[in-house]
């Protein structure tokens, strides 16, 4: 049901409007006047659609519009008057007016009007909310893209980020696992409070439990007093374990318990401290595989692998490269974008480079070669020689001995097509009835 607020000075046409509002199933409130009118915008909850006279003795209806706008600026608000006055109409529509009306008027060209304001609000405030979105999203840089795998990455954090399940984030170093997880943490019900991240892999056993668990004084030799842990610091927020797979499985047990009870007992201690905090975990490894090998707990895997969000390597995603060198020169303050940086010939080198560092490598060779290049455009030649000179995975034809797999046969293939078409990807990818954005992904190979 639309809520809507109707202010103006005289009675009749308040109880005019009221009845006409009614009886089209809106939810209507009355103010005699601007002041009252104002007063129960301010202190009550705020309609769908406001309506108010312009003319009123205490409060003119264009005070109302300004003040509104300040509390919600996507508030349709139509005005009436009885007086027209082309200057105060267009004054009004700057002001942020959806329509004014002159007095009188028929009942059903206002409802039409009220309609479509309700209409544009909505849209406005979906393009609104998508607008900082992407803003968000652009900061982090890696968030960008349109491929496949990674949108389906992306769609499942913002529904994960809702919800208080752990995360397990997995990819290729590089892939921007942590940026992910600010991004859930920042879409999250806990995002008022703290995001502590935590490197895994850089701390020994014994120092990754005192930074995570906390301490007592004279517990181990340095112990000098006691010292509250990071889950501890993390409390009513979210903690992020960067690769967890390198963890010790003595370790492990304790992550495990942590998990299952939602308690911490600082080192030297043996009183346990209830916490509340938001797990994401992230590895580069293969988590199961370590499970198989002996590596990693069973049981801890399982906790972990609640949601678990794979992020594709940038060669998985070759489509996104233009968009993600935008962004990149965006944030380095660069207008210019990837069509007015680089030429077609050295664009396409970067399209077909395999990225083993992925987004982070593209970040550095851009950063390169804003440096290098800084007034010109960049050339095939202005790239460094492992873009422009990629090893070539070996023909068929290279290997006597032996059986050729299915992706050796349709490497050779394509090899043999590029070398037909002198280069052209366009024309390789017709003749073999693909994609170019999968012809890419398949030269990166």
């Amino acid at each position: 049901m639309n809520k809507v607020v109707i202010i103006d000075n005289e009675e009749s046409m308040l109880t005019t409007l009221e009845v006409l509002f009614s009886s089209k199933g809106y939810a209507v409130r009355t103010a005699n006047g601007g002041r009252e009118g104002l007063k129960l915008l301010e202190d009550g909850d705020l309609p769908d659609l406001l309506i108010t006279d312009i003319k009123m003795p205490d409060l003119d209806g264009i005070e109302v519009l300004r003040s509104v706008k300040k509390i919600d600026p996507h508030l349709p608000v139509v005005l009436m008057t009885a007086h027209a006055d082309k200057r105060k109409a267009i004054s009004a529509v700057n002001e942020g007016a959806h329509y004014f009306l002159e007095k009188p008027f028929e009942n059903r060209h206002l409802l039409k009007i009220c309609s479509e304001a309700l209409e544009f609000s909505r849209a406005e405030r979906k393009y609104s909310q998508r607008r900082r979105e992407l803003s968000q999203k652009e900061e982090h840089g890696i968030l960008v893209g349109e491929a496949p795998q990674f949108k389906k990455a992306m769609e499942l954090a913002a529904r994960a980020a809702v919800t208080e399940s752990t995360i397990l984030l997995q990819g290729e170093s590089g892939t921007g696992k942590e940026l992910v997880a600010r991004y859930i943490y920042s879409q999250s019900h806990r995002r008022d409070r703290p995001f502590v991240p935590v490197n895994c892999g850089a701390l020994t056993e014994t120092l990754l439990e005192s930074e995570l668990f906390g301490h007592v004084k004279g517990s181990f030799t340095g112990a000098l007093a006691n010292r509250e842990g990071l889950f501890k610091s993390a409390s009513g927020g979210t903690i992020f374990l960067d690769e967890v797979g390198e963890t010790s499985l003595a370790f492990q047990v304790k992550l495990l318990r942590v998990l299952q009870e939602k308690t911490i007992t600082p080192v030297g201690s043996n009183e346990p401290v209830s916490v509340d905090v938001r797990v994401i975990a992230a590895t580069n490894r293969d988590l199961e595989a370590e499970v198989e090998a002996g590596r990693f707990r069973r049981d801890l895997f399982f906790r972990l692998h609640v949601i678990p969000i794979i992020l594709p390597p940038l060669r998985e995603r070759v489509e996104d490269i233009p968009l993600l060198i935008d962004c990149i020169l965006n944030r380095r303050g660069e207008s210019k974008g990837h069509k007015g940086w680089f030429t077609q010939n050295a664009l396409d080198r970067l399209l077909a480079y395999s990225w083993p560092g992925n987004v982070r490598e593209l970040e550095n060779v851009i950063e390169h070669l804003t440096v290098i290049c800084p007034e010109g455009r960049i050339n095939e030649e202005d790239l460094p020689e492992k873009i422009r000179t990629p090893a070539v995975e070996p023909f068929v034809s290279a290997r006597p001995k032996a059986t050729p797999t299915l992706e050796a046969m349709e490497t050779a293939y394509i090899n043999w097509v590029m070398e037909q078409v002198e280069g052209s990807k366009k024309e390789a990818a017709r003749i073999l009835g693909i994609d170019p954005s999968t012809l890419y992904r398949k030269l990166t190979r």
